[in-house]
């Protein structure tokens, strides 16, 4: 495109260049337009096609002259990265492979087989004889499925403290070297190191040892493992390499040349150095590691030549394809990226044309077909007047914006929270918020050109203002970042508080000047304090609190924390014990409290652990309860008490019934010893009929004493045992003490106990205590129906698996629902001389052996009481 005015289609003989107006005479112009003419013509895409075609035939010489040399050299640095890595990784295999037979031969020797042969034997330096050979696996070895895939020895020697061998075993094929054939010639202690190479009949071989103790611990000797470092050792040490064509193999480093070798076929053993050279690239590197080695042998690395001079070749092609194709990319990268630009320059022209035209308020020329860069000079040359024209009116309006944003700044100033006074670099007020005016009491036209830490600072806190204004002013370029300093501020009033200040210096063009920034902080003063005093509320807790995290770490714990630290046998920044350990973590993972309790000392303490999960620690809190175990140690022994105090009251109600009991047996016992007496009498015959009335005169005796031991049982003091006992024989025993009563009421008493055994974990007497009582307000409840419809059952079954449950279920009135809500409240009662205690010592009872007693009213009528008590299990805790 060709850029004209519009109009006549003519040059202006004017062009207004830096304000200045150069004027072109017709022949200047012609000879210009001349010359540019065919530059003109031609299109920026098919320019831009030779221009790339020149490039890029000048970039294939100068890589042709510099690519090929630098990547020779690349190449072989490379080359020699490779192998010294690929030799490196070769030996660190090999070297994997020598430590792994070593770890098997320490298996052997420390396996329970070897211990339990050599416990019986004694091996004594006088009595050296042949060793015993095996060709198949000696007792002293485990089963070689355990051992043999990881190690190929030739032979295992069992030698003694001397060296001697004593027993050996031969593994394979592979002879014995005479060095170990002589039976009573010790071995050098050369070859009973730890791990060493050595050289047998001109072969490798690996020799390890490891001690060798009996089944009490004593040193024995030593076991010996011969292996060969043969070709089968050498594939099996270079497992997994991915390059087939590499070859291993041991070199003699004083005679040149190879031992064995992993491809036997191209590098046979016993060939030389110098002629393996013709055709491999070699790495030799030493076996630093192994220092009992008397022989001076190299570990060697062997790469073909030919797969060298393969990679050598396809490095060159590839050098010269990528050549080819960099100059083909260049020339069509270069010609498309003028194409593009010459569109995107139309596309700017257009634009620029449209957008001049808008923001001068002036007509733009026309743009036709020609090189866009000169067209584009063309429109500069005509747009820079358009801009100076607009440069007086820019300045104008920026002037006047600087007016608003300093405006915006001032208010900004006014209204900040914090008290922003600007000095100079004596420290003389600039410049004074309203702030500042509000907190320190002081009108602006008061202060300014007074000293500001002379006026606003307290004595102590003026030297370290002075020091940071010096600081600034002489160090301003090496300080960085922010500083603050907390001093002491003092108001018109002369009152003191703490103020947090921050200097920033603003370097103007003749001077410096400094914006000083105060935040009042006595508000964070106190919360500080307020922190702090909340932080020694643990340290003065009379309880332990301790904070321990994940690992079980004692993070802190206060000094009522010792007596626990103590029970732990730990100290702070120490672990807690296995259990307690485990105990946190399963709080961190749960996410819930969890409450123990630990006696120690005669105290007891209860513990709560609280976990804070988004920290990963947990919160122990002690409480001493051994005051309140010692209460509830009394309340049981006053509840034994009471319970003792009622056995006693029901036994006098009961005595009447006991009276009558006791007059039938003793009566009999009477009766019977008067018949004797007559019939003693009267002849000497009858002599059978004696011995019987003597027997049931015993019998009644008997009975008469089972009775008084029942009651002195039942009413006797003592102490709560806890036996396995079965929960129907305690029924049974219990329907016994009211019988003379059930009679009397002319009551029979069912019983629904059945023949299966239901064992309970129980204090007899009072679990018969409670039973009594029930069967006791059953009779009374009985009293006030008819006899024909008074009815009384007890029965025990098991509830379900870990439960066992008693029923005592009358026929009687039943009790009102209200009545119910308050049967096992105390002293409250629905009998005229009732007490109110006897159901609230029986729940007291049974909730102390973890049991629950309920109370129903069938639709039927009557009252059902359920004792409900824990199943014993063998497995249950004593």
């Amino acid at each position: 495109m060709v850029f004209t005015p519009a109009g006549n289609g003519k040059l202006p003989t004017k062009l207004a260049v830096d304000g200045e107006e150069t004027h072109n005479t017709p022949t200047m112009a012609v000879n210009l337009k001349s010359r540019l003419t065919l530059m003109r013509r031609i299109p920026m895409p098919l320019l831009s096609i030779f221009i790339g075609l020149f490039c890029g035939l000048f970039v294939w010489l100068v890589l042709d002259l510099v690519q090929p040399q630098a990547l020779r050299s690349i190449f072989a640095e490379e080359l020699k990265v490779r192998l010294e890595q690929q030799a490196r990784e070769t030996l660190v295999r090999f070297s994997n492979t020598v430590a792994a037979h070593s770890s098997t031969t320490r298996l052997l020797a420390n396996h329970r087989h070897l211990a339990n042969y050599l416990r019986p034997l004694d091996w004594r330096a006088d009595d050296v004889g042949p060793p015993r050979f095996y060709r198949k696996t000696p007792p002293w070895l485990p089963d070689a499925s355990l051992w043999l895939s990881l190690v190929q020895p030739s032979h295992i020697l069992l030698l003694d403290l001397q060296g001697h061998s004593r027993e050996i075993y031969q593994v394979g094929d592979l002879p014995m070297p005479k060095e170990f054939s002589g039976a009573n010639e010790p071995l050098s202690s050369e070859h009973r190191v730890l791990s060493s190479l050595t050289i047998f009949d001109r072969k490798p071989f690996l020799l390890i040892s490891e001690v060798a103790e009996d089944a009490a611990g004593r040193i024995m000797g030593s076991l010996l493992l011969l292996v060969p470092l043969n070709e089968q050792f050498l594939i099996s040490s270079q497992q997994g390499v991915t390059q087939s064509d590499v070859v291993v193999g041991l070199l003699e480093a004083d005679d040149k040349h190879f031992l064995a070798s992993s491809d036997e076929k191209r590098l046979p053993s016993g060939t030389r150095f110098d002629k393996a050279k013709l055709e491999y690239q070699i790495i030799a590197q030493s076996f630093f590691e192994y220092e009992g080695s008397a022989v001076n042998m190299q570990f060697a690395t062997l790469v073909p030549d030919s797969i060298v001079e393969a990679t050598r070749e396809r490095v060159a092609e590839f050098d010269l394809q990528q050549r080819l194709v960099a100059a083909i990319a260049f020339v069509s990268v270069f010609t498309l990226v003028f194409f593009l630009l010459s569109e995107r320059l139309n596309q700017i022209l257009r634009r620029i044309s449209v957008f001049s035209q808008r923001a001068l308020g002036k007509r733009q020329p026309e743009l036709k077909k020609g090189n866009q860069l000169f067209v584009l000079e063309d429109w500069i040359h005509q747009f820079i007047q358009g801009v100076r024209e607009t440069r007086d009116e820019v300045r104008l309006q920026h002037e006047s914006e600087i007016q608003e944003s300093e405006a915006l700044k001032r208010t900004l100033l006014e209204t900040a929270l914090d008290s922003i006074v600007t000095v100079d670099q004596g420290g003389e007020v600039i410049e004074f918020n309203n702030t500042a005016e509000q907190i320190f009491g002081y009108k602006r036209e008061n202060v300014i050109g007074r000293d500001f830490s002379a006026l606003m600072l307290d004595p102590e806190s003026r030297p370290s203002f002075r020091r940071m204004l010096g600081r600034y002013l002489h160090q301003m370029e090496d300080l960085l970042g922010e500083e603050r300093w907390e001093m002491t501020a003092v108001s018109f009033e002369g009152v003191a508080f703490p103020v947090e200040v921050a200097i920033k210096p603003i370097r103007l063009q003749t001077r410096v000047v400094f914006t000083v920034y105060m935040h009042d902080i006595s508000n964070r003063r106190k919360a500080e304090q307020e922190i702090r005093s909340l932080a020694k509320f643990p340290e003065e807790s009379p309880s332990p609190v301790l904070r321990v995290n994940r690992p079980g770490v004692i993070i802190y714990a206060n000094p009522s924390s010792d007596p626990l630290l103590h029970y732990w046998g730990c100290e702070r920044a120490q672990t807690l014990p296995l259990y307690w350990r485990n105990r946190v973590t399963e709080v961190l993972d749960s996410g819930s409290n969890w409450e123990s309790q630990v006696s120690f000392d005669r105290r007891t303490y209860s513990l709560q652990l609280s976990p804070v999960v988004d920290l990963d620690y947990v919160n122990i809190y002690g409480r001493d309860i051994s005051a309140e175990r010692q209460a509830e140690q009394q309340a049981r022994e006053h509840q034994q008490e009471l319970v003792h105090v009622c056995r006693l009251s029901t036994m006098g109600e009961m005595a009447t019934g006991l009276a009558h009991e006791l007059n039938q047996p003793l009566s009999a016992i009477a009766n019977y010893a008067n018949g004797c007496v007559r019939r003693l009498q009267l002849s000497g015959q009858g002599s059978d009929d004696i011995l019987h009335a003597l027997a049931q005169v015993n019998t009644q005796a008997d009975r008469a004493g089972e009775i008084i031991r029942r009651l002195r049982a039942l009413i006797g003091k003592q102490a709560p045992v806890r036996t396995v006992a079965d929960i129907g024989d305690v029924a049974r025993e219990v329907c016994s003490f009211v019988e003379f009563e059930a009679r009397k009421a002319n009551v029979f008493i069912e019983q629904e106990l059945g023949l299966n055994y239901l064992p309970v974990r129980l204090d007899v007497v009072q679990i018969e205590q409670v039973l009594l009582n029930l069967l006791r307000n059953a009779l009374d409840a009985l009293m006030e129906i008819p006899e024909d419809k008074r009815r009384l059952l007890i029965r025990a079954y098991c509830k379900n698996d870990d439960r066992v449950c008693v029923e005592v279920v009358d026929s009687g009135t039943g009790i009102d629902e209200e009545a119910r809500g308050r049967l096992f409240e105390p002293f409250f009662t629905t009998k005229e001389s009732g007490m109110g205690m006897g159901l609230v010592i029986s729940k007291t009872i049974i909730e102390d052996h973890n049991g629950a007693i309920t109370v129903e009213c069938p639709e039927e009528g009557g009252t059902c009481f359920s004792v409900i008590l824990p199943s014993y299990r063998d497995d249950d805790e004593q």
